[in-house]
């Protein structure tokens, strides 16, 4: 399973969503950034999770600040750290 995190402006807590093929998250993480390029950015970006059915998310592209995805594992308690990390 593949998670695709949204930091929305003025906002402490992330939106996810979860998808289970990497390809067709990528395309939507590819979306999410040219709209984010994109100068005219008044437009809404819907997003649909497969985990859970019937979770729907429609987002105001300009007030998205960072994106991210990473993948769910099994290993060390499910998940892999998102974001970067400084240890070696």
């Amino acid at each position: 399973m593949y998670t695709l995190e949204l930091t929305l402006r003025y906002s402490p807590f992330p939106i996810s969503i979860q998808k289970k093929d990497h390809d067709h998250l990528l395309q939507v993480f590819t979306q999410i950034k040219n709209s984010m390029k994109d100068s005219d950015s008044s437009s809404l970006i819907d997003l649909e999770c497969e985990k859970m059915k019937g979770k729907l998310i429609s987002v105001l592209v300009k007030e998205i600040i960072a994106i991210q995805m990473y993948e769910k594992s099994a290993v060390a308690g499910g998940s892999k750290r998102p974001g970067f990390t400084l240890d070696t």
